[in-house]
Order: structure tokens, then C-alpha cells, then sequence
């Protein structure tokens, strides 16, 4: 009744049948159901997706690395669009010890949920993990189908009961910036603050940079 439509269609959005909702649907149903701005994006990407698998894969410009590297003293690393790591540099590695590794294909949300010393570099571990576990959700809703998300989802929530519990949630999250505590291998803890940028041209990968307060 508040967003201006029937039970029954609206049963058949929920329900995954071959509807169509036009933006203006959307829009009304963000609003009746009182959606947060990063929810209303959500909503409006999986709407509007075709439902085919692809495969999208990371590829980092070798100037972003350069810069990722002269930024020196301030832990930086950047993501593609899985929170595959792309690039890091010394102190981004010294930092979140265990996650910034020469394998082959480290991952920050692997790292977050499936590593032990993710709870000990990270004091607020369930706060930072929810958020970034939302941030995954946002982007895998931006491509259904694609079998590398559905792969890593699986994995998660196979290795780590917090992953499977807050999955259902349907929590989703945009990048920001903000304040972080991280305890370093000396048992020390920091307050960093940290902000995210696109990589331009490549909207799917994020810049992220630290500094100590």
C-alpha cells in the first residue's frame, strides 16, 4: 500500500519471477520500506541485472601501483572487485600482517573471516568484518551469475560461522573512510584513519590509505 502497488506483484518481485519493476517501482519501494541510501543502490542494481554469469577479472594499471608505492610511509593497498589485493605497499604489509602477502591470490575478505590473526590485528573485528562482509554483498548483487563471487561466497560462509550467520542479513555497505584500531606485531595499538578511492577508469577498484592519528 505505501509504495503504490499490489500484494500480488509485489509477492512476484519477491518471489524471483521474470517481472520487470520500472526505476519509478523501485524508487517507491525504497521508500515504503525505508531503505539507507546504500540499500536503495542495492536494491536498484540487482533490479536492473541481467542474470547471466560472467567473469570479471582485475587489472591493475602499473601507474596505480607506482603510486601505491610513493605514498611510502602511509599503509596503502588497492582492491578489485572481489577485495582481491592488487597492490600494497611496505607498510600496508606490516600492518595487516598475514592478509598483504606474496601469494598468489590474496584476499581481504578470505583474510577478515577465514585467518586467525585477522581477530588479532583488528580488536573491533566484528564491526570492521560486518562492514566489509556488507560491502561484498553490495558488489556481488552488482553481478549475479558471476561464478568467482558465488565461489567466494561459498567459501566464507563454509569456513566461518560468522560469515554464514550475517549473510542472511542481507547487510550491504559502501566504501567510506573513518577510524580504525589496529594492533601491531608488538602488541601496540594504533589509531589510523583511513580513507577509499576509485581507481579511475576502473570503478571496481578501490584505493585505501591510512594514517596514524
Amino acid at each position: 500500500m505505501l509504495a503504490g502497488i499490489s500484494a500480488t506483484w509485489y509477492t512476484f518481485l519477491e518471489q524471483g519471477r521474470d517481472v520487470h519493476p520500472s526505476r519509478q517501482v523501485l524508487e517507491a519501494l525504497a521508500r515504503a520500506l525505508e531503505l539507507g541510501d546504500a540499500e536503495r543502490a542495492h536494491l536498484i542494481a540487482i533490479a536492473g541485472q541481467p542474470h547471466a554469469a560472467t567473469t570479471s577479472v582485475d587489472v591493475l594499471d602499473p601507474e596505480v601501483a607506482r603510486v601505491v608505492d610513493l605514498l611510502g610511509p602511509a599503509p596503502t593497498y588497492v582492491t578489485g572487485a572481489r577485495f582481491d589485493l592488487l597492490a600494497w605497499n611496505t607498510a600496508a604489509a606490516d600492518l595487516f600482517r598475514g592478509a598483504l602477502t606474496h601469494d598468489e591470490h590474496p584476499n581481504l575478505v578470505r583474510w577478515m573471516f577465514l585467518a586467525a590473526d585477522a581477530r588479532e590485528v583488528l580488536p573491533d573485528w566484528t564491526d570492521v568484518a560486518q562492514g566489509l562482509l556488507g560491502r561484498f554483498r553490495a558488489r556481488a548483487g552488482r553481478r549475479p551469475g558471476d561464478a568467482a563471487f558465488t565461489q567466494l561466497e561459498d567459501e566464507l560462509r563454509r569456513g566461518s560461522p560468522e560469515a554464514d550467520e550475517w549473510w542472511t542479513r542481507y547487510d550491504v555497505g559502501t566504501e567510506r573512510g573513518g577510524i580504525k584500531r589496529v594492533r601491531r606485531a608488538d602488541g601496540q595499538l594504533q589509531h589510523l584513519a583511513y580513507t577509499s578511492f576509485e581507481v579511475a577508469d576502473r570503478p571496481d577498484q578501490t584505493m585505501t590509505t591510512y594514517r596514524l592519528l
